[in-house]
């Protein structure tokens, strides 16, 4: 098995959800650190989704929540997890997005581990 160190990223996310981390096919990979920056002087709301895979059904069927409405003030970073992990299995994905349009930057640290 490889363990692959790697940075995820989106900026000045807005208002509409956006991937900002798929995890590849014969891939699980683990979010180590997830950091959201507001680059505005207001405060905004975020909401992050887990899109699982290996769930089928409705379109909202395989979404679990990971942040819902979260507040982050005005030229702040919140950082997420506090040493927990996330798993994603292959094919998995992660969604952001703000309550302002092109307000938000994320980073995720992520390790992907290969077969």
């Amino acid at each position: 098995m490889a363990n692959t160190f790697k940075n995820a990223h989106a900026q000045k996310i807005g208002t509409g959800y956006t991937e900002v981390y798929g995890a590849p096919a014969s891939t699980t990979t683990v979010i180590l650190a997830v950091s959201l920056c507001n680059r505005t002087t207001g405060t905004i709301t975020i909401s992050a989704y887990m899109r699982d895979a290996g769930v089928d059904g409705s379109s909202n069927a395989n979404h679990r929540m990971l942040l819902n409405n979260v507040e982050i003030p005005a030229g702040s970073t919140l950082e997420v997890l506090a040493g927990q992990k996330y798993i994603l299995e292959a094919t998995d994905e992660i969604f952001i997005k703000s309550s302002v349009a092109d307000s938000l930057d994320v980073v995720m640290g992520v390790m992907e581990i290969t077969s």
